[in-house]
């Protein structure tokens, strides 16, 4: 019985107008199938790197510098050449990929949680609530989000240690990060929720005694998700960019634990004496993963969109 019920669903699922769109486009097949590689390279890194850059006992200086493969000087086992520590840059690449998707990822979320929270108080306060809630967006608004993580990280590396700030820099730059994206989902929340809560079914649970967080979080929240779904597939590519840009300013995660952007800017430094690997291969990461989640992002917007349909 349950066997049957849970294939019934799947071809629910399968047979639904999002799943015809997805297998309609090959373009968003293709972006999510380098998405999940992408993921399981990064996950998976301890076991398919061919080397652990963070373990000085692997490392040899005598590496340093050399060329992909392909090219005259290259050594079999660094396919994509070496850094200037001698580290095998695809295996940076894959540990790096993983401190820039963890940021990512764990920002969105913040930057969720918080803006669907003030969003959805926001939008049924209403009156003072509302009022005070939107003008912090509004002056928000008028900052960049970079300056606004430059400033949290600024503010953090004043109020503690350098050696303690390094032992925090993931944690501080998901703190950042997600501070400085809240300010979209709550203004789509809080419209999305001003329509809803003057619908018969809110009222109905209005009428029948149920609190108002219960009716924002049973009632309204599931009807206003699928825009901030969209919002937050498209603010992770953001994300992971930003992170970026921070490490590459020096203000990111430190060089004993870099991500993409650290990589790039340690090989930015040699990008013109020739050793252009360095830092080409990294970007070139990172550039594909941010196409990648842009165009699942444009992909998830148009499914969810009826007019569309």
């Amino acid at each position: 019985m349950a066997s049957g019920s849970s294939e019934r669903a799947l071809a629910r699922a399968w047979d639904s107008d999002i799943a015809y769109s997805f297998r309609s486009s090959p373009l968003t097949m293709a972006a999510a199938a380098f998405t999940a590689l992408y993921l399981l390279g990064a996950m998976l890194a301890p076991w398919i790197a061919p080397q652990d850059p963070f373990d000085l006992k692997q490392l040899d200086l005598l590496n340093a510098f050399l060329p992909p493969v392909w090219e005259v000087e290259g050594k079999a086992g660094f396919l994509l050449g070496a850094d200037d520590q001698g580290r095998d840059v695809l295996s940076t690449i894959l540990y790096g990929s993983r401190v820039s998707l963890l940021v990512g990822f764990a920002s969105v979320v913040l930057a969720m949680l918080l803006g669907i929270g003030l969003g959805l108080i926001s939008g049924y306060a209403g009156g003072a609530v509302d009022a005070f809630i939107m003008r912090v967006a509004d002056v928000q608004l008028s900052f960049p989000a970079i300056l606004i993580a430059l400033l949290i990280d600024g503010v953090t590396r004043g109020l503690i240690s350098a050696q303690r700030h390094e032992e925090l820099a993931v944690f501080v730059l998901v703190i950042s990060i997600g501070l400085s994206f809240w300010v979209q989902y709550a203004r789509t929340v809080r419209g999305l929720v001003l329509v809803e809560k003057n619908k018969e079914y809110v009222l109905a649970a209005r009428v029948i005694g149920l609190p108002p967080a219960l009716i924002m979080l049973r009632h309204v929240l599931p009807n206003v998700l699928g825009p901030v779904l969209v919002i937050a597939t498209i603010n992770l590519g953001v994300a992971i960019i930003t992170e970026a840009t921070l490490s590459f300013l020096g203000v990111g995660v430190p060089s004993t634990q870099p991500s993409l952007g650290t990589l790039i800017r340690i090989g930015n430094d040699y990008l013109f004496s020739g050793e252009w690997w360095i830092t080409i291969f990294p970007g070139a990461a990172l550039a594909l993963l941010v196409l990648a989640v842009n165009l699942l992002g444009d992909w998830l917007r148009d499914a969810l969109n009826p007019k569309l349909h």
